[in-house]
Order: C-alpha cells, then structure tokens, then sequence
C-alpha cells in the first residue's frame, strides 16, 4: 500500500473514533439527566491534555516508537469507551462519578493520538522526501472525513443521545489501535551519551518558551484553544432547543441537529487543502488571525440564527468553523514542526496540545459551561432553553479581543519563499 494511502487511513480512523461521540454527547448526557455537568465531560478533554500528549509525546521521542505509542493509546482508550457504553446501555440513570471516570481514561489516551498521528505522518513524509506543507494537508482532509462520516452514522441510526455513540468510537479506536502497528517506524533518540535531566526525559520541548517567538505563539494557542471546545459541546443542544418553540419544532436543523453541525466539518475538508496556498502567501501570523476573526464570525452568527428564517445564520456559521479551526489547529501543528528540532518534535506536538487542547481547552470549556449555566437552563423535555444570544455574544466577544491582542504582540516578518517564519 502507498504511503500516502496507509497515512489517509490512519487519518480517516483518527478522527471517526472523536466523531462517533464529540458533537452528540451533551445530547446524550442532557437526556440522562447529567445535561449541568456538559462542562466537565469536554473539559475532561483539556484536563488530560496538561500532561498526557507532553507525556505520550516524551515516550515516543525517547523509548517507543510514535507509530507503536499511537497503537497502544487507542488500544486503551477505545477499551474505555466500549465499557462506558456499556455502563450506559446497563442503566437509565447512569452515576456521574462511574460514567465520568470511564470516560476520562478513555479521553486521557486519546487526547495524546492526536499530536502522535501527526508526528507519524511527518515522519513517514520526510522520510520518502516529500513535502510536509504541501503533502500533509490533503492527507488530513481525509481525517475530517472520517471525522464526518461517524458524525452522520449516529445521527442516521439516530443513536446521538444513546450510549451506542460510545461503542461505535471504541470499535473504531481498537481497530486503529492495531492497524498503527503496521505503520512506518518513526526514529527514537538511543544516544548513550550522559544527558541532563531535562534531555533524559524529552522535556526540552518546554525550552522553547526561551524563545519570544515560541512562548507568544504557546501563549496564544492557549487563549485561542479556550474556543476549541465550546461549540463542540453546546452547538448541538443550542440547535436542538429549538424543538421546545413550535413554529421551530418541525424544522430538519431539530430533527438532525448533528447533520446540520456536520456542515463545520465539511468546511474543513476545503479549508484544509486551502492551507500550503495561504500559509506561503500570508504566513503564520495573518493565518492565525484569520482564525481568530473566524472564531468571532462563529459565535456571532449562532447568537443571530434559529432553524427557520435564520437558518442562514447557522449555516454560515458552519462554513465559517473550517477557517476557524484548520487555520489555527493545523497551521500551528506545522508551525511547530518546522521550528523545532527533530529530535523534540513529538515532545514538541505534545506541548501545543498541551496549551491549545489542555490548558486552554478546559480553562474555555468550563467557562462557557458557567455562561450557560447562566443564560439557560434544562426543561423537563431535556431541552436547553434560555438566552442563548447574549450567551454566543459573550464569546464572540472574547474572541474578538484575542485576535486584537494577538495582532498587536505577535511580531513576524513572513518570507514568502518559506511557508512560515517568524522572528
């Protein structure tokens, strides 16, 4: 098999596996009776992404290969979420304290694939020459896809608000879990030279917060990774809450509230492939505002729109999402990986996770969950109903002072020779 092709399954896999529950879960979790704890279950994402992708990241650049790392975490992680489904299919009313410890297991090996996937799909690049800027993109296009295709799965068998999303994304997690065996072997350091204790344990990668540089652009992708999380969960119950108006109630943006968020998803595909073009052309500091601008545009639009007459509003906001996400999240990941040295990169991938998916991630996730909790509230339906407009301004709000801020302290000379540089 081709490489190209072995790196598009690894990718498809990768992101069915998040798919299968990401968007879905709070409807789930609202209809269960745990809709006021949302917050925690994605914040749970960003809690382990503190420390598990710079660990995992640590262990594949010093003692096992990223591809065998990758298949172990998957492993793992994909037991865990077969067992919280059955947990969930067990019982009406699932306990906060069991359904959440399974579940973050799973997320906690989980989390780190996502900067191990990209470290392997690197590797294998460079080592058959190819192009990383240019040759990455399209093969992560195919991520989203896999990423959309587990989304519509659930929706049309309409598992979205049962625990079954669960067994779907385990079976697909311990399927890529062994498939990652098969992948190339990416090189681990074995100098038997007496290094110090911050080389010994791979923990060089936090030396880049020396560089201005770095440590504006960690900064940043912190601020901006607070955003990462919200939509992922609340965008759905905002969509299905229409369902408690009735001139809304029979609208299909009710009915298939997760289809209707798949729109964000395939914005991604075309703006992945957008990326080599605009990174060349502008650099990283005009494509990251670009982003940031993006994310402004997102929750605006969702305070303006409903499923009838504003429906508009959704769908652009949808559209909107592939600026906003592949523009920072896979422009950052390449920003580090031609910044750094070889030998740290997959350290390297584990500390922006670490300050996009981690510290910002849950610093976002449980703030947005306060504001919510604020603004509306669960009806006996299982609805969240409230004031969903001043909730979306809110963090339309936020956004737009990030990308003020950013535009302001971030200093980059781009050379359009080169896809980024900065100074």
């Amino acid at each position: 098999m081709k490489l190209k092709i072995r790196l598009i399954v690894m990718n498809f896999l990768q992101y069915a596996v998040w798919g299968a529950y990401l968007t879905c879960m709070g409807k789930y979790l609202g209809k269960c009776g745990l809709g006021g704890d949302i917050g925690w279950f994605y914040a749970m994402q960003g809690i382990v992404s503190i420390f598990m992708p710079a660990l995992m990241g640590i262990v594949a650049d010093r003692w096992i290969q990223a591809q065998r790392t990758l298949g172990l975490c998957h492993a793992i992680a994909g037991a865990c979420m077969i067992a919280a489904w059955f947990y969930g299919f067990s019982v009406a009313e699932p306990s906060f304290a069991i359904l959440f410890t399974i579940y973050s297991v799973s997320v906690a090996f989980y989390m780190p694939t996502i900067a191990l996937s990209n470290s392997v799909a690197y590797s294998a690049l460079e080592k058959g020459g190819l192009d990383t800027v240019k040759d990455f993109p399209p093969i992560r296009v195919f991520g989203t896809i896999g990423f959309i295709c587990a989304m519509w799965a659930v929706d049309l068998v309409h598992i979205s608000d049962t625990p079954y999303q669960f067994l779907l994304s385990g079976i697909l997690g311990i399927a890529l879990g062994v498939y990652s065996f098969t992948l190339p072997e990416c090189p681990i350091s074995k100098s038997d030279e007496k290094k110090s204790f911050v080389d010994a344990f791979g923990l060089r990668a936090f030396t880049l917060f020396k560089e201005k540089k770095m440590a504006i652009f960690f900064i940043f992708s912190m601020l901006l990774g607070a955003a990462l999380q919200i939509t992922n969960g609340f965008a759905t119950p905002f969509i299905s809450s229409f369902a408690a108006y009735p001139e809304f109630a029979d609208t299909f943006g009710v009915k298939y509230s997760v289809i209707i968020y798949s729109i964000s998803q395939i914005a991604e595909t075309l703006c992945i492939l957008l990326i080599p073009f605009f990174l060349k052309r502008f650099g990283i500091k005009k494509v990251m505002l670009m982003a940031m601008i993006a994310w402004f545009f997102r929750f605006g639009l969702f305070g303006i729109g409903d499923t009838g007459s504003g429906v508009w509003a959704i769908i652009l906001s949808m559209i909107v999402y592939g600026f906003a996400f592949d523009f920072y999240n896979i422009s950052g990941s390449l920003f580090v990986n031609q910044e750094t040295a070889p030998e740290i990169r997959s350290s390297a991938q584990g500390l922006f996770m670490l300050m996009t998916n981690g510290l910002g991630a849950t610093i976002g996730t449980l703030s947005a969950q306060a504001v919510v909790n604020q603004f509306c509230q669960w009806n006996e339906n299982g609805l969240l109903v409230g004031d969903w407009k001043t909730t979306w301004f809110i963090f339309a709000a936020y956004s737009l002072v990030v990308a003020i801020m950013f535009a302001i302290f971030f200093k980059y000379k781009h050379v359009p020779e080169k896809s980024v540089k900065a100074e």
